[in-house]
């Protein structure tokens, strides 16, 4: 098969698709990789190491595009990488699709093109376990962007994350206890914060009881959200619904409510974001004031990280990718349950995604 890596051109994306070993794992399954020119700069690989395992470089987008039978990239095409999709190719990648424009997801339609998104691979357990490394890599990045902004030279109210002798430490409400709750409630709790997580699943707030008996945990309704978001210096919004666009579970009216300069930092913002203020941002300019609280709402986090997620990444997602290469997609999909689960787009139909509210990003 041919498998094409292209160059990621969002702002401020370094990750790359596939690290060289990834790529030399291809190769010794019979498999031609085609990288575009310098798209490992940002993680650290040089067009040089991918050549000693086996790739092609390509010099133009189009190139690789155009050769692809599979394309591995890390952040949803933009509607110009769309276009350039070859008819009935397999795009793979975190394509967040639930909360993309209508006419992006047209194209995949008309091209026939297999859209195999990453973020809702799920093993046997439930688990997405492709999305795990990059949610687990959250928790320390939330902890340090929370740190941060509530300086006052970032705009916040002045407040040492971890508190004094004699001085509390800030209060930091997590509204999601999946993994990236649970993450970033562990490196929160390692800062010294005083953390509150809310989630509606009763098993998921027993876990993060038993994992860190430090932590309020609380059952997710409106009234409880409305409590804990009024007296929050941050709030973390973690809420993931696997192919569907966030739920909007802080309004803005809870959001006018918080205390002045408060932080809101919307980890859902990839699928559309769980609170009614947020809209996206990036690491250039990542924050903007609404209703009095600041915001950040940068969707793709762990893009500043890239060589560690680029590492990260291939431990989880390489068996699901040579099980594509080697078998194609359509044996890939009758035979294994974990990758037909996260198929958006096939054959011209979309499936397992729910479009509700979507919004362009």
């Amino acid at each position: 098969m041919y498998i094409g890596i292209p160059k990621e051109i969002r702002p401020f994306e370094y990750r790359v698709g596939l690290s060289p070993a990834g790529v030399e794992i291809l190769s010794q399954n019979g498999h031609q990789v085609f990288v575009e020119h310098e798209a490992g700069v940002g993680a650290g690989f040089s067009d040089q190491e991918y050549e000693r395992v086996g790739a092609r470089i390509a010099f133009s987008a189009q190139e690789v595009f155009g050769r692809a039978d599979l394309l591995l990239k890390v952040a949803r095409p933009i509607k110009h990488e769309m276009e350039l999709l070859k008819e009935g190719s397999i795009l793979a990648g975190l394509l967040h699709l639930a909360s993309s424009s209508q006419d992006q997801i047209d194209i995949l339609l008309e091209k026939n093109v297999t859209a195999l998104a990453y973020e809702q691979i799920t093993d046997a357990t439930g688990g997405l376990s492709v999305l795990r490394p990059f949610s687990l890599m959250c928790g320390p990045l939330v902890a340090e962007i929370a740190a941060r902004l509530l300086q006052n030279n970032w705009g916040g109210k002045g407040i040492l994350l971890s508190g004094l002798p004699g001085v509390p430490p800030a209060e930091v409400v997590i509204i999601g206890g999946g993994v990236v709750g649970m993450s970033t409630a562990q490196s929160l709790l390692g800062a010294g914060a005083h953390v509150t997580v809310i989630d509606k699943n009763l098993n998921a707030l027993e876990k993060v009881n038993e994992r860190f008996p430090n932590v309020v945990t609380m059952m997710s309704t409106k009234r409880n959200i409305e409590r804990v978001t009024a007296f929050a210096d941050v709030v973390v919004g973690a809420v993931l619904v696997s192919g569907q666009r966030a739920p909007i579970v802080v309004t803005r009216e809870m959001v006018r409510a918080m205390k002045p300069r408060s932080i809101i930092i919307d980890v859902s913002i990839d699928q559309g974001g769980c609170v009614e203020t947020s809209r996206p941002t990036t690491h250039e300019h990542p924050t903007y004031i609404d209703e009095g609280a600041v915001h950040y709402c940068v969707p793709n986090i762990p893009g500043v990280v890239a060589r560690t997620a680029s590492h990260l990444f291939l431990n989880a997602a390489i068996p699901y990718i040579l099980e594509v290469a080697n078998k194609g997609i359509e044996e890939a999909m009758k035979e294994n349950p974990s990758i037909e689960a996260a198929i958006n787009t096939h054959d011209g139909k979309m499936l397992n995604l729910v479009r509700l509210n979507a919004q362009e990003k």
